[in-house]
Parts: structure tokens; sequence; C-alpha cells
């Protein structure tokens, strides 16, 4: 699957908002208990999120990279960064100013 940067940052951002919806879910109806799997799904849910933002970020331009057109493989993780970048200070701003 070959996305755009900014196709990219979107998917981040709305995966970002399903983890966070799912988790929001979860506590709501789950009974707060001291047993080791609240750690477990932590860590997993921390790994899971690594590789699916590593693959979102990082697998075009290492593919474009490899294919020698490095300026370009560049160019488009900067875009994705500066277009996530915008997507968390729009988020952070709603944050703050909205209630």
């Amino acid at each position: 699957m070959q996305l755009n940067p900014y196709q990219s940052a979107v998917a981040a951002g709305l995966y970002i908002v399903l983890v966070v919806s799912l988790m929001q879910f979860a506590s709501a109806i789950a009974k707060p208990d001291d047993t080791i799997l609240a750690p477990i799904a932590f860590l997993s849910t921390f790994v899971l999120s690594a590789a699916v933002m590593g693959y979102l970020f990082l697998l075009q331009p290492i593919t474009m990279y490899m294919e020698g057109k490095k300026d370009g493989a560049i160019r488009h993780f900067l875009k994705t960064v500066a277009a996530f970048s915008l997507i968390t200070a729009t988020i952070f701003l709603l944050a703050i100013f909205v209630r």
C-alpha cells in the first residue's frame, strides 16, 4: 500500500483516535484490578503502536531510498512528519480551547 505523506499522517492520527477510543471504552466497562494483564496490555499496545507508526512513517521513504530516490525519500519523510505535527498541534489547540 503506497500512501502519500499526507495520507500517512492522517492514517496515523486516525489510528491514535481509534486506540484512544478503545481505551476509553474499555476503561468505562472494565473493573480496576491489580492483575498482571493491565501492564501486559499496555506494553502490547505500545509495541503495536510503534509498529504501526513505523509502517506509516518509514515504509515508503525506506522503499524510495532503497530504489535510489534518496532526495524523494527524505522529502516524503519530512512531509509526513510536518503534516503529523500540524495534526498534533491542532489536537493540542482543541484540547486547550474547546471545552
